[in-house]
């Protein structure tokens, strides 16, 4: 399994040209399932996974993303998008979720069901709940003053909170990437499109993030642009 992986990781590389050769959707949307099991905070899932086959729609997004190689040579789009305005829906689904699971009925485990539904009842809408970016500022003073006695979470503005969604749906990416990999198709996350344009093309609310737009399909002879390059591992590894 290690070996395995090991190449999966080493295969996948960022591809600027595909072949026009079909891939199956439904590898695709199987490797979207392995892209929604990726960790996220809180299990809020604050992501959503727009799988676009539609010729029409691709021509679009293709020029959202101002027609590079990697889109315009594309066999089909995934756009993942973060949903942090729906972390009160999200919330409600874990409470839900928790309240319906059988327990044993062992002190441990109603104990550590009631910290659950307390983190979820209270500490998140603590964290989430805003009102025109004044209740972030708000947490943020409060935990500066806090934090000079003792350790607190300090990332509680609402741009805090954005950027957290952000990594969990870069974390859902690369499984999504690694995924397809594993299947034989490739992929490219590109970062240079038009969000407004694509949001649109896609009818998605004001309130939702465009996270990245990956292209998939086979790759071209001439797809990989080069030897990868990385800095010296010494340079980035460091044991305390």
């Amino acid at each position: 399994m290690k070996k395995e992986f090991d190449k999966i990781v080493r295969i996948r590389r960022s591809v600027r040209r595909y072949k026009k050769t079909d891939i199956n959707d439904d590898d695709v949307k199987d490797s979207i399932l392995h892209a929604s099991l990726a960790p996220n905070s809180s299990n809020l899932q604050l992501w959503e996974f727009y799988h676009v086959t539609s010729e029409k729609l691709m021509n679009k997004i293709s020029e959202a993303c101002f027609k590079q190689p990697a889109a315009r040579t594309a066999n089909q789009f995934v756009v993942i998008v973060t949903r942090k305005d729906l972390w009160n829906k999200r919330r409600i689904f874990n409470i839900n979720t928790i309240k319906n699971k059988t327990l044993n009925a062992s002190d441990k485990s109603l104990k550590n069901r009631d910290l659950a539904l307390k983190y979820y009842k209270y500490l998140i809408p603590t964290i989430y709940r805003e009102f025109f970016g004044l209740l972030g500022y708000i947490r943020y003073i409060n935990a500066m003053i806090i934090g000079l006695f003792r350790p607190i979470y300090r990332q509680v503005t609402n741009s805090d909170m954005r950027v957290v969604a952000h990594k969990s749906s870069a974390l859902a990416a690369q499984n999504f990437m690694l995924s397809m990999t594993s299947k034989g198709y490739d992929t490219c996350p590109m970062e240079g499109f038009d969000s407004l344009r694509v949001k649109r093309i896609l009818s998605l609310p004001y309130s939702s993030e465009i996270n990245m737009v990956i292209s998939c399909g086979i790759r071209d002879d001439n797809g990989v642009y080069g030897k990868q390059i990385r800095v010296p591992f010494d340079d980035i590894y460091f044991k305390r």
